[in-house]
């Protein structure tokens, strides 16, 4: 009995994904929990493991295609069995759901029964082709504008294109289409050109190169470049004496039951949701028209990963004791960093307040964008010291953190959201378990 492979559903708000890449190509043995597939959403990148033992008897979505949650993208069983049901069912499902940006119009054995989408090209005035070999190009998903024809005049004929090289996945297909990208040999099934392959050449001029970014990266610069153009953001700084906050941390490190390493930056957090108890007008979302006060506090925590820049939320961080905060600030990070996070948690809704922590890396001060509807954002800065007069003519250094709150002007003014800055720094001036 065949077993179909399904792309799992990763979060409430995710409909769509991009199926990355697969780990075992059509004919390969396949053994329960070896590594199948990876699948991105416009968050993070997911791995998926076989569930089953056989052979991987079918490929329905190549790499690079966009396919909707729940989708039959592939086939395991044993040989001989037919898959003619499962893809039957993959097709049918496709067509039920609205949000799939990929029409099935017919299949072709020089594809390897892969689905043909139905391709909207630009005007070909300038380009000398016959029809023939306009619809082979566009069947096998080949870009044949830049193709020498060897008919009359330079006129590309069907040979042309049978002689051109790898066609493309349906995603690399439009995406080079609309960049004039165009790559060597592919890495995907049959060796199209994936995505992935794209994504990874580099357009070389004589004083620079030029590197594509990928998915989640455009994700993140279209998040900020919304924030900055919806809300009215302000920045405030001020710095506290970290003394109090190091001398605990040393007292806590020296207990041999502690087996958790508690950071700085989680006390710095455990003081910042103390005061976001005190302050609850800045512990919310603001959409323009009304303001919602969170009773809870959900922690955004910004993690830097080799994907990009992830923002986990930690529900109900309030109720956390500085052990717990400091387990769920790692837990988050690790699960953004392999992989593992859920994106319902990576909304900017899932959080009510967010933290970022720039001092690891000697930043002095800097202005955090809004993780926009929260009201507020508090970066992280370094340690510094700094010189205070102990009287009698003496002047010692102490060891101060800096604060930098960024706000939302439009729902919160300078006055509430300075005294708040205020509340964070006597919480870490006068930190307590």
């Amino acid at each position: 009995m065949t077993t179909p492979i399904i792309l799992p559903k990763v979060g409430q708000s995710v409909e769509t994904c991009i199926l990355t890449t697969w780990y075992k190509k059509k004919g390969d043995v396949v053994k329960k929990g070896d590594l199948l597939f990876s699948f991105e959403t416009d968050k993070t990148v997911f791995d998926e493991n076989a569930t089953v033992d056989g052979i991987l008897l079918d490929i329905i979505f190549e790499e690079g295609s966009e396919v909707p949650v729940l989708t039959i993208i592939g086939v395991i069983g044993q040989p001989g069995e037919s898959v003619e049901q499962s893809r039957t069912a993959s097709t049918t499902g496709q067509k039920n759901n609205e949000s799939t940006t990929v029409t099935q119009e017919k299949l072709t054995p020089d594809t390897g029964n892969a689905i043909i989408p139905s391709i909207q090209r630009q005007s070909t005035d300038k380009i000398k082709i016959s029809p023939r070999a306009k619809n082979l190009a566009e069947g096998k998903r080949i870009l044949y504008d830049s193709i020498q024809g060897s008919g009359s005049e330079g006129r590309i004929i069907a040979r042309d294109i049978e002689s051109a090289g790898s066609s493309l996945t349906y995603a690399a297909y439009e995406q080079a289409k609309n960049t004039g990208m165009h790559a060597g040999e592919g890495t995907g099934i049959g060796n199209r050109i994936t995505l992935q392959d794209l994504d990874s050449k580099e357009q070389v001029g004589e004083e620079f190169i030029v590197n594509k970014i990928s998915n989640i990266r455009k994700r993140i610069a279209d998040a900020m470049q919304k924030s900055l153009q919806n809300s009215a953001q302000l920045t405030h700084h001020i710095s506290a004496d970290i003394r109090s906050v190091q001398a605990i941390r040393t007292r806590l490190k020296a207990k041999s039951n502690v087996e958790i390493n508690i950071t700085i930056n989680d006390m710095v957090c455990f003081a910042i949701i103390k005061a976001l108890k005190q302050h609850p007008d800045i512990n919310g979302h603001f959409n323009g028209t009304e303001i919602k006060e969170f009773k809870a506090v959900h922690l955004g925590i910004a993690v830097d990963t080799p994907r990009g820049l992830m923002v986990p939320a930690i529900k109900n961080a309030d109720r956390m004791t500085l052990e717990q905060l400091s387990t769920a600030i790692k837990k988050r990070a690790e699960e953004c960093r392999q992989g593992g996070i859920s994106p319902d948690l990576l909304l900017s809704e899932a959080a009510t307040f967010t933290v970022s922590n720039l001092g690891v890396y000697g930043i002095e001060m800097f202005t955090p964008v809004l993780n926009i509807p929260q009201i507020g954002i508090i970066g992280i800065n370094t340690i510094i010291q700094r010189p205070i007069d102990l009287g009698g003519g003496i002047i010692d250094f102490i060891p101060i953190i800096g604060i930098s709150l960024t706000y939302d002007h439009r729902a919160i003014d300078g006055a509430p959201a300075s005294r708040f800055l205020q509340t964070v720094k006597k919480e870490i001036e006068t930190f307590s378990l």
